[in-house]
């Protein structure tokens, strides 16, 4: 690690990102020299300098923590310092701190194997038995629920997965993202999207018909492909899945990033139940979206702390 050049008071980083987004590698007092020109304030580990590397400047960069000093929990020990390997390259495990074990590693592709498992046992079960009495009891059974409070939550949870809203929402993220200063994260965001490619794939192997009027009520709306699985569901699992993970990552105010991740969950968690309440698809059609899904969203996490590390090692 390079020597200790001088004690400045701790700063936040760039204003337009901290107030919403931040990073559990803060800094500490503690500086370093950092290879650009021009003057320009600290942007912390993850908001690397844009300036010109062609001739050297005075500026430091602070040594990191590994993660948010705000986001403690008790029983868990306080990280070191951030030290440079023999090699002088960050690691996942420094990157993403060790509590989040359930969302990577070895833990997350037993899960993820489990999923897919899972799914293909189902899969196999309705190619064999497109039409199972159980399906349409769970759906005349959730139908049954007279709530007017119920009925307009089913259809408001559901909106966004219709066209044209479901072709504009997914790429805005996107570029809301890289508009802050996260190109990697805009990028993966929009490879969240692809899960509705997975949806059609599955769609077409499958064929499975959906809910008619003489089985259980069936709202109107824009329909297309097969029942099996839901569409809706497994494009919410992973746009919307994977932003949560983002914004449980990045957002550094406690509340706010409770709020925005405990929504996003609720949205994922309600689009399953409103799929079938509106008589659009049956319980193992969105049971089977859960389980692809998932495995998707574990996966594409899983990638995406590998190439966050290397591209932070490549701007270190």
């Amino acid at each position: 690690m390079s020597a200790i050049a001088a004690k400045t008071p701790t700063r936040r980083g760039r204003r337009s990102n901290d107030a919403v987004v931040g990073t559990d590698l803060l800094t500490n007092g503690d500086t370093r020299t950092h290879p650009c020109s021009g003057p320009h304030r600290s942007l912390g580990p993850l908001f690397a300098c844009r300036k010109s590397r062609t001739a050297p400047c005075r500026f430091t960069h602070r040594v990191s923590r590994l993660t948010n000093p705000q986001r403690s929990e008790p029983g868990i020990q306080t990280p070191a310092v951030l030290t440079e390997t023999p090699t002088g390259r960050l690691t996942v495990r420094q990157v993403f701190p060790p509590r989040r074990a359930l969302a990577r590693g070895r833990g997350a592709m037993a899960f993820g194997l489990a999923t897919l498992a899972l799914f293909a046992g189902l899969f196999a079960f309705v190619k064999r038995n497109p039409s199972h009495l159980f399906d349409v009891q769970v759906t005349r059974s959730l139908q049954r629920v007279d709530a007017r409070w119920f009925d307009r939550l089913m259809h408001i949870v559901s909106w966004p997965g219709f066209p044209p809203q479901s072709r504009v929402i997914p790429p805005l993220l996107s570029l809301i993202w890289l508009s802050l200063g996260f190109p990697i994260e805009a990028l993966f965001q929009l490879l969240a999207w692809a899960s509705g490619a997975i949806s059609a794939t599955i769609k077409r192997a499958m064929q499975r018909p959906r809910p008619t009027p003489e089985l259980v009520r069936v709202i109107v709306a824009p329909l297309g492909g097969s029942s099996f699985p839901s569409g809706h569901v497994l494009i919410y699992a992973g746009v919307y899945g994977f932003l949560a993970f983002l914004l449980e990552m990045l957002v550094r105010p406690a509340r706010l990033r409770r709020v925005a991740t405990s929504f996003l969950v609720g949205l994922v968690a309600m689009v399953g139940p409103s799929r079938i309440y509106l008589g659009h698809h049956w319980f193992t059609d969105v049971v089977a979206s859960y389980l692809v899904g998932t495995s998707y969203l574990l996966g594409l996490a899983a990638i995406y702390r590998r190439v966050k590390t290397r591209w932070l090692n490549r701007r270190r």
